[in-house]
C-alpha cells in the first residue's frame, strides 16, 4: 500500500492509504493509523510491517519468539533490505524486506526476541523465519544456582512473557527458615513428581517477612526437570481480562512431548482475589481463578497455581480452600521463641545474639539481626504548645 502522511486540524498525525479503483482493492482492506506524541518510532514499524499484510499483498504470516539470543546473531538473511530501524530503551526493532516478503525483529537486551514475517505465500514466509533463526540461539552455560523462570504482562502490545534466569538456593539450605511443622509440609511438597499432583492450587498465607516468596523460589529449583515457573505481574489485570487469561493458560507449547512441562503460575498479594469477599469486589476475578484450576479453562492444561497472601485462613474464600481444589495449603508463620533462639544461635554462633521475645520472629526479622542491618529513619519529635507553620 502506498501512504502518505497528512496532519489534521486535532495536529494528529494519519496514516491513509491511496484511493484506488473498485477493482484494484477487490479482497483487501483500507486502513488508517491516527498517531499522536505517545507513539515511538517502534509504533511506526510495527505498523509499516503490517501493512502488506493487511493490504493483501503478502496475507501469509509467520512469528517466532526466540530465547537466548546470540550477541552476533543477525537474525535477517543478507539479502534483505533495511527500511527502518529503532533503538528505543533496550528495545532494538528493524523492519526489512525482501523479494514478496517483509521482516520485522524486535530484540531484547535480556536476549529474547520475536521474527514476525509477512509473505506471498506461507512456504516463503516459514523459509525467511529459518533462515533467520538458524543457529541463532545458544543455550547458556547451566548453574546449579541458578532456575529459568517467566515473567509476565500485559503491555501495550498485548500480553508479554520475558523469561530470565533467577538465583535460588536448594530447599536444604533453607529448610531451617521455617518451623518444624510448615517445614514438614514443605519438605513433602518440594519430593513431589508430577503423578503425584492431586490439586492445582497452593496457597501459602501469613505475615509478610516469613519467608513466602523464598519458598516458591525454592520451590522452582526443586521442580525445575518437570514444572517450570512464570510469575505473572498483574494478576489483577489477568483476571479482568479474558485475552490476556488465555494466552496464560495456553502459555508456550512445544511439539515435542518429552520437553512439556507442567507450568506453576505464582500470583504474589492476591490479598483482593481470594478473600471471603472477592465475588462482591473483583467481579468475575475469583470465579476465572477457579476455572483457570479446576473447571473447563484448565482442562487438558497441566497447569497448577500458586498464591501467596498476607490474609488469615478465616478470611479467605470458602470456595478457595474447600477440600479438592488446594494440593498445598500452608501456614507459613514467625517462629517461636524457642526456634528464633536455636536459628540465631545457629546462624551467628559467638556472636551477640538479640533478645528474643514470646512473639518469636519473622524470618525477615532474623535475617536483619544475623547480617546486622539497622534501618535509616528520623522520628518527627511531637508538637508542643501552640507551634504554627512557617
Amino acid at each position: 500500500m502506498i501512504v502518505r502522511v497528512t496532519m489534521n486540524t486535532q495536529e494528529r498525525l494519519r496514516l491513509v492509504g491511496r484511493e484506488e479503483s473498485a477493482a484494484e482493492t477487490a479482497g483487501t482492506l483500507s486502513w488508517v493509523m491516527n498517531l499522536d506524541d505517545s507513539d515511538s518510532p517502534r509504533d511506526i514499524i510495527d505498523a509499516l510491517g503490517l501493512a502488506p499484510y493487511v493490504n493483501g499483498e503478502q496475507p501469509h504470516a509467520v512469528s517466532k519468539q526466540l530465547e537466548h539470543v546470540k550477541p552476533d546473531a543477525p537474525l535477517c538473511p543478507e539479502s534483505a533490505r533495511v527500511l527502518r530501524t529503532s533503538d528505543d530503551n533496550g528495545t532494538r526493532s528493524k523492519l526489512a524486506v525482501g523479494d514478496g516478503w517483509t521482516l520485522r525483529i524486535v530484540r531484547r537486551d535480556n536476549g529474547s526476541a520475536v521474527i514476525e514475517v509477512c509473505a506471498v505465500s506461507e512456504e516463503l514466509a516459514r523459509e525467511v523465519i529459518e533462515q533467520c533463526t538458524l543457529d541463532a540461539t545458544a543455550e547458556p552455560e547451566p548453574d546449579a544456582s541458578t532456575v529459568s523462570m517467566g515473567f509476565w504482562h500485559n503491555g501495550s502490545h498485548g500480553p508479554q512473557r520475558r523469561e530470565r534466569g533467577i538465583t535460588t538456593d536448594t530447599w536444604e539450605q533453607i529448610d531451617g527458615n521455617y518451623a518444624t511443622d510448615v517445614g514438614a509440609a514443605m519438605r513433602r511438597l518440594m519430593t513431589m513428581r508430577p503423578e503425584e499432583v492431586s490439586g492445582r492450587l497452593l496457597l501459602l498465607h501469613g505475615p509478610p517477612g516469613t519467608g513466602k516468596t523464598s519458598a516458591l523460589r525454592a520451590l522452582a529449583r526443586e521442580w525445575a526437570d518437570w514444572c517450570q515457573v512464570d510469575c505473572v505481574l498483574d494478576p489483577e489485570v489477568l483476571f479482568s481480562s479474558p485475552g490476556y487469561l488465555m494466552e496464560v493458560a495456553i502459555g508456550v507449547d512445544t511439539y515435542d512431548e518429552s520437553k512439556r512441562k507442567w507450568r506453576l503460575l505464582v500470583l504474589e498479594d492476591c490479598d483482593e482475589l481470594i478473600r471471603g469477599s472477592a465475588k462482591e469486589s473483583t467481579g468475575q476475578g475469583l470465579s476465572r481463578l477457579l476455572n483457570l484450576t479446576d473447571g473447563m479453562l484448565g482442562q487438558g492444561r497441566d497447569v497448577l497455581v500458586a498464591i501467596t497472601t498476607n490474609e488469615d485462613l478465616s478470611r479467605l474464600h470458602p470456595a478457595v480452600v474447600r477440600p479438592g481444589r488446594c494440593l498445598a495449603q500452608l501456614e507459613v508463620g514467625r517462629l517461636s521463641q524457642a526456634e528464633a533462639t536455636a536459628w540465631l544461635a545457629r546462624e551467628l554462633g559467638d556472636r551477640p545474639r538479640p533478645a528474643v521475645g514470646p512473639d518469636g520472629l519473622t524470618l525477615a526479622e532474623l535475617i536483619e539481626a544475623r547480617e546486622d542491618r539497622s534501618r535509616i529513619q528520623a522520628t518527627p519529635a511531637p508538637a508542643t504548645g501552640d507551634a504554627g507553620y512557617l
